[in-house]
């Protein structure tokens, strides 16, 4: 499975955000996105998930083009093929762990326990999904969230700065866990963030401006 980008440009009415932005990732590469703040590297990413439109360009994933699609059909493209890790964690308070990493594969009409036990366990927290969120460390958060983005087995994982609110040694581990496992589920792999640590461990960095993607000189 590919995504493919081709020329995509955004406004919020009369501002425009990105222009002529262009990209391929075929599968199992991981590609950092990189930029000033503001320049619309987390609206890129919502583009790439069919969370918000564009006004030109098309984003196509997997053969079929989002652009087409109506809300229903690009739902179950989320639930089915795409991955999103949050910077803020968005884990349910009154779910615990386990719940919480479940819900993927709730929403596709499946239960099984034995997957995301799995999954916790190849992200670390073994034993701990039984407990909230709120006892829970920032770095076990996030990846609580990587383990929900993953336990479907997506095609596509999109990751919006997963490392920023962690400190440096925690952000390694977090990226190490996130890594690893779009790597054994040969999944392709987009990451947008200010982290230089986190950017030059992707197969290729580029660089979002208000005229396209570049790769950095």
């Amino acid at each position: 499975m590919s995504l493919v980008v081709s020329n995509l440009s955004k406004h919020y009415g009369a501002v425009p955000v990105f222009a002529n932005v262009s990209l391929s990732v075929p599968d199992g590469e991981f590609v950092a996105i990189v930029g000033e703040s503001g320049v619309g590297k987390s609206t890129l990413l919502n583009c790439l998930a069919g969370l918000d439109q564009w006004d030109s360009g098309s984003v196509v994933l997997d053969g079929l083009d989002l652009g087409q699609l109506n809300d229903d059909q690009l739902a179950r493209l989320r639930r089915e093929k795409i991955g999103f890790v949050f910077q803020a964690f968005h884990v349910l308070p009154h779910l615990d762990v386990a719940q919480n990493v479940a819900l993927p594969l709730m929403l596709l009409g499946q239960h099984d326990d034995a997957r995301v036990q799995a999954m916790l366990a190849a992200v670390g927290l073994g034993g701990l999904g039984a407990r909230l969120p709120q006892q829970l460390s920032g770095g076990q958060l996030q990846r609580v969230a990587i383990a929900r983005a993953l336990v479907h087995r997506p095609k596509l994982l999109l990751a919006d700065e997963p490392t920023g609110n962690l400190d440096p040694s925690t952000a390694a581990k977090v990226m190490d866990a996130l890594i690893e496992q779009a790597r054994q589920q040969h999944a392709s792999l987009v990451l947008v963030t200010h982290s230089q640590a986190a950017a030059t461990r992707a197969d290729r960095v580029l660089r979002l401006a208000a005229d396209g993607l570049f790769t950095p000189g």
